[in-house]
């Protein structure tokens, strides 16, 4: 049976004999269509869960089937309504009885289904689904999304599960080599696999004025003045307290700055903050928005784009975004964001955990000249388009499923080769 990935631009042509052999066996009557099963703990919001729709939605498209196991979530409506199929089950759940219980579960409906690969997304929900793999005899592969504690053995070991399918994708280089040097994993079973960003939903030009001014009316926004924005979620890695710092630094007071992103349930996070732009006498400037349903919108209303963790970015989805969207991009300088923002080019890169860097830095984005401002916006925008696209991380997945697959005995039913349509 035969992935076909479709609508992918540039994608470099098989020779006559090779497209010929995928025609014939795409319309075997013997053959059918691959099935891939994805097991997540929910479908909440993050990189985890959005990766996992993409990748989902575009195995329906290239042809196979498509099926999702999480606990539920609002994301899957999406899956839904792209032809993805989504079975519930308690994989969220630590708890050991639960989990062999989701091993059974997971086991039986891989047999009963054909199910020919199973793709680990997450570390529990990823036991449950590396011993269904097992005694199922079915393909097991994972995504490795980020470093996780892993301060002592026992948490290595439980971490370790991420790296024990037949491949292992990275979300970036800077995981790859976290894989290699913690867990032992050989590059040969290594594959880098960058985050995609949806090119048609991150657009500048597919963002209407009155999106953006219905965003800027909601949130109450002056004209004319400058906009700095930290998008995600309110958890303090994501540097949020660096930045109220740094707008202190600054010593601006004709500017306006958003954290845009929900709490998730960390109310005495968000009070900290609160209590800290209290302090610094910015509750005029310095506002806490929380959950955006219209990221691109939000971006267009922001001059300057911050991503401040202090601690590395697995990969950086804020960063690759922003670009996306020509926005002037400021990034902490380790972790996957190295690999999204070229100093100087298409962004810029600062001081991790340093305010006093962040806001010198802020100064001199915010003097920039109009010309110089598009100029960088433009090689943003061609820098995420040609290397960080949702098309080429699903191209690049699909790739990874055939090769898997390829590792089988030799069967008509069971050839695989990637094309276009």
């Amino acid at each position: 049976f035969v992935i076909m990935v479709k609508n992918i631009p540039d994608r470099q042509r098989q020779d006559t004999t090779d497209e010929a052999l995928d025609k014939s066996t795409l319309t075997s009557k013997s053959a059918r269509p691959p099935t891939v099963l994805q097991v997540l703990p929910e479908l909440v919001t993050g990189g985890v869960e959005r990766g996992t729709v993409d990748i989902a939605g575009a195995i329906v498209e290239g042809g196979g089937r498509s099926i999702v196991v999480s606990a539920g979530g609002p994301m899957a409506h999406e899956l839904t309504r792209n032809g993805v199929e989504h079975v519930t089950l308690p994989v969220q759940s630590k708890n050991p009885f639960v989990m062999q219980r989701n091993m059974k579960r997971l086991a039986d409906f891989a047999v009963a289904e054909n199910v020919d690969i199973i793709h680990g997304r997450s570390r529990a929900s990823a036991w449950s689904a590396f011993y269904a793999a097992k005694k199922s005899g079915k393909l097991f592969i994972t995504t490795f999304h980020g470093t996780y504690g892993h301060a002592n053995a026992l948490k290595r070991a439980y971490n370790s599960v991420m790296t024990k399918g037949t491949c292992v994708i990275a979300i970036s280089n800077f995981i790859a080599g976290h894989i290699r040097q913690v867990y032992g994993v050989p590059s040969t079973k290594i594959r880098v696999i960058p985050r995609g960003v949806d090119l048609t939903r991150f657009d500048p030009k597919a963002v209407s004025r009155e999106r953006i001014i219905s965003l800027a009316d909601k949130w109450r926004m002056p004209d004319g003045v400058p906009v700095i924005m930290l998008p995600g979620r309110l958890t303090r890695w994501k540097g949020q307290e660096l930045l109220i710092e740094a707008i202190k630094e600054l010593g601006r007071i004709d500017i306006q700055c958003l954290i845009v992103g929900s709490d998730q349930g960390r109310q005495s996070y968000r009070r900290e903050l609160e209590r800290q732009i209290e302090s610094c006498g910015m509750t005029g400037n310095i506002h806490i928005i929380g959950h955006c349903d219209d990221m691109p919108a939000a971006y267009m209303l922001a001059d300057v784009v911050v991503s401040a963790s202090v601690e590395p970015e697995a990969f950086g989805r804020v960063a690759a975004e922003a670009q996306s969207m020509g926005r002037q991009v400021i990034a902490a300088d380790h972790g996957g964001t190295r690999e999204t923002v070229i100093q100087g080019e298409t962004g810029w890169l600062t001081k991790p955990g340093d305010a006093q860097d962040l806001a010198e830095r802020l100064n001199a984005v915010l003097a920039m000249s109009e010309t110089s401002r598009q100029n960088l916006a433009e090689r943003a925008k061609s820098n995420i388009h040609n290397n960080f696209s949702k098309e080429r991380m699903c191209e690049q997945t699909l790739d990874v499923y055939n090769e898997v697959l390829s590792f089988r005995p030799v069967n008509p039913r069971r050839s695989i080769n990637p094309g276009s349509s």
